[in-house]
């Protein structure tokens, strides 16, 4: 478990790796561009938002639990999170293509979270998010031969995999401080937000991840794998055999 001064010195390292060759032109085939530009535009505008909303709920969740440097840690990871946002934006504009500025699924989501200022909802919806996003880029990397694009690809999964992590530890100290009872019905509010969620996702993004090689039973698979690595080890074992038979639908 790291703290986050931890936290905030990773992300100032982090943003200063400089992954990717900029002077390489990008080069996309009429039907790698069909099967992935839409998802591509949607998942710019996603990964832009200014995180107003999301710095609120941490400062909040500072001044409850005396951390005073989380705050500055979310700042980071949201900055991390505008670095794809602007990286892939960029990639857009040399494809000749537009940046969008509405997308539905984006729309929803931004909606659900603004309802929210609890850090723990955040903590659960970008851990939900960042998981399908590893999916999402890697089959995005896998779609084309364009070596520009993998190289935007490779970034962002190398910063999701931290953002991951950062995240889990968190929704641990939140978790870990609830009675037992609260606990069961938290877990079970995870487990049907985290698969909703997929599932929304998978709905939206089918063609590229079907492009990425990527199928709906091993996009389920995967899925399920990253909620057992992430969100099930919350849970002592004792609490997960009880839970087990409940969710098997699931996990």
């Amino acid at each position: 478990m790291h703290n986050s001064s931890y936290w905030i010195n990773y992300f100032n390292q982090n943003l200063q790796n400089k992954r990717i060759d900029w002077s390489i032109s990008p080069n996309l085939t009429q039907l790698e561009k069909t099967n992935i530009l839409s998802s591509l535009q949607a998942w710019q505008l996603g990964e832009t938002s200014e995180g107003t909303n999301l710095v609120n709920a941490a400062t909040k969740h500072t001044k409850n639990l005396s951390d005073p440097y989380y705050t500055d840690a979310i700042k980071l990871f949201i900055k991390e999170e505008q670095k794809h946002g602007n990286n892939l934006g960029r990639y857009i504009d040399l494809i000749g293509e537009q940046r969008i500025k509405k997308d539905w699924g984006d729309s929803l989501f931004r909606k659900i979270r603004g309802l929210n200022t609890d850090m723990e909802f955040w903590t659960i919806a970008v851990i939900t998010v960042e998981s399908t996003a590893q999916i999402f880029y890697q089959c995005l990397k896998d779609a084309t031969n364009c070596k520009l694009l993998k190289q935007i690809c490779t970034d962002i999964l190398i910063d999701e995999a931290a953002h991951i992590n950062f995240q889990i530890e968190r929704l641990h100290l939140i978790y870990k401080h609830k009675s037992p009872f609260t606990r069961t019905i938290t877990y079970y509010f995870y487990t049907v937000f985290y698969f909703s969620t997929a599932m929304v996702v998978w709905l939206a993004h089918k063609r590229l991840f079907n492009a990425g090689k990527v199928h709906f039973y091993s996009y389920w698979v995967k899925m399920k794998l990253k909620f057992r690595k992430t969100i099930k080890k919350l849970k002592p074992e004792s609490e997960n055999i009880n839970t087990e038979n409940t969710c098997s639908h699931l996990l």
